[in-house]
């Protein structure tokens, strides 16, 4: 079987499908054959929707909030309701809003933050979990982090572990389900600015340079000295969708240059 068919006739929901390493992961399932079924709160997921038609591929768009369980059983309702079933998830929602010191963080800050980078995974996971029983198939990949051994982003870390705790455990319980469940803990990673900020307040002299901390630190733990691509997230995401890692589950690849997290 070549590469380009990986996902022939596979069912594949892809959150935080508008930008970034989740734009990357629709557009590379849908060349090989997936339909896709795109999930994000952003309008443009629906340029990521004309790039997929525009090629030829199979794919369509729900806008929800993930941060819920309403929201996550809303996308799965939509690739049921679609495509008749879901084969695939690959739970791409998450990122840090705030990088400073964790004694900076308000409540609700640090609320937001797991809101963001743990709960729409858990939510995901639980709201695909019936059909996949059902069906007793079905892969799911959780993107996490090598930042939970990082600086300057405990609740984002701490929710990344979340994640890597989810996975293993998940993998542990419904293996017998014929369900795997894998995650890739991603790396500093170059990309364009975001079309929609995390934080939309501009930095603070102080900010900036905390983030700058998070950079240098980045880079100082990573064997190979620099950042990752879009595309090289996107590979090793792919590759655990995918059947050619069919004896993996419950783990957690790290995508980090080297950077072990």
């Amino acid at each position: 079987m070549s590469n380009r068919q990986r996902f022939e006739n596979k069912v594949v929901i892809v959150t935080g499908a508008a930008q970034g390493i989740g734009r990357g992961v629709a557009l590379q399932v849908a060349s090989e054959g997936a339909q896709v079924v795109m999930a994000d709160l952003s309008p443009y997921v629906q340029e990521v929707l004309a790039e997929i038609e525009k090629l030829g591929g199979n794919a369509v768009t729900i806008n929800a909030d993930l941060e819920t369980f309403a929201g996550a059983q809303s996308v799965v309702e939509k690739a049921i309701a679609t495509y008749g079933r879901v084969d695939v998830l690959i739970n791409n929602v998450g990122g840090a809003i705030w990088m400073k010191p964790f004694q900076e963080f308000s409540e609700q800050e640090i609320l937001k933050e797991v809101n963001r980078s743990l709960f729409p995974t858990l939510w995901c996971c639980r709201a695909v979990l019936p059909e996949m029983i059902k069906n007793q198939k079905g892969t799911i990949v959780n993107v996490s982090s090598i930042a939970t051994r990082g600086i300057n982003r405990v609740p984002y870390s701490a929710s990344k572990g979340g994640v890597n705790g989810l996975t293993a455990a998940l993998a542990f319980e419904h293996a017998k389900d014929g369900i795997r469940v894998n995650a890739v803990a991603t790396g500093g990673t170059e990309a364009p600015p975001r079309k929609v900020p995390r934080n939309a307040n501009p930095l603070t002299e102080s900010e900036q340079a905390w983030m700058q901390e998070v950079v240098d630190q980045t880079i100082d733990r990573t064997f190979l000295g620099r950042y990752g691509t879009i595309q090289e997230q996107v590979n090793a995401i792919v590759f655990l969708a995918s059947d050619e890692s069919s004896y993996m589950t419950g783990t957690v690849v790290p995508v980090g240059g080297g950077d072990q997290g």
